[in-house]
């Protein structure tokens, strides 16, 4: 299912085009992102602005932007969406359930879920008292269902390989069931996932990769090949 069908930018709204985040390549010239499949990849290197562009959809949508959904409410420094106002959602039809993961704020978020005495929907245990990772897919697991919209920022931060492609598989099933995602990611695991479309923010603008095109994809292969060749050259 697609909820959110596009992304656009207001550039002519723009404070200052040569301030950050106005002034990255990838956005600069970026009038759209059209989307089309259920699953959706922004890649890119660190400071290409992938991230900064999720935080804005997670601020439209009325997320929290240091992560959560619409109903949870606590304060963390640094929390902005500076691209917040300055982009356009096109919905069909609007979807108000889903959630943002921000791996980065995630111990905040855990945080605030005891405060509130919220463990319940995430599996009866704090957050807290489990294993990043485990607390990341106790997240997925029991919070996340279909018929949403779900906002990850580098989700594979706590999740080794296996735990992935567990992850890969649930995404599965969500998107079966009507769910909608769209992942800032450097795992080459997780953009291989089938019939997903990605999105380098290495181009200017923005542009469409094919997953064998992406350099996650690339220098994981080559490395995997020949480990040794990386350190001699």
């Amino acid at each position: 299912m697609v909820y959110l069908r596009t992304i656009g930018l207001l550039r002519e709204q723009f404070p200052d085009a040569r301030r950050y985040p106005f002034d990255l390549p990838s956005l600069r010239a970026l009038e759209a992102i059209e989307l089309a499949a259920s699953v959706t990849f922004f890649v890119g290197e660190n400071g290409s602005g992938k991230s900064t562009l999720l935080e804005a959809i997670a601020y439209q949508c009325g997320f929290h932007t240091a992560g959560g959904s619409r109903h949870n409410y606590y304060s963390v420094d640094k929390a902005e969406a500076s691209l917040g106002d300055y982009i356009r959602l096109s919905w069909m039809p609007k979807q108000t359930n889903g959630f943002f993961l921000r791996a980065e704020s995630f111990y905040q978020f855990a945080s605030h879920i005891d405060e509130i005495g919220g463990t319940a929907s995430y599996g009866g245990r704090s957050l807290h008292s489990q294993s990043h990772g485990e607390a990341f897919m106790a997240l997925f697991t029991n919070r996340f269902s279909g018929k949403g919209i779900y906002l990850l920022d580098e989700p594979e931060a706590a999740l080794s390989p296996k735990r992935q492609l567990a992850f890969l598989y649930l995404m599965r099933e969500l998107v079966e069931e009507g769910a909608q995602f769209l992942i800032a990611t450097h795992s080459p695991i997780l953009l291989g996932y089938p019939g997903a479309d990605i999105y380098t923010f290495d181009e200017s603008p923005a542009q469409p990769i094919r997953y064998q095109d992406t350099e996650h994809y690339q220098l994981t292969r080559r490395f995997l090949e020949k480990p040794d060749a990386f350190f001699r050259d």
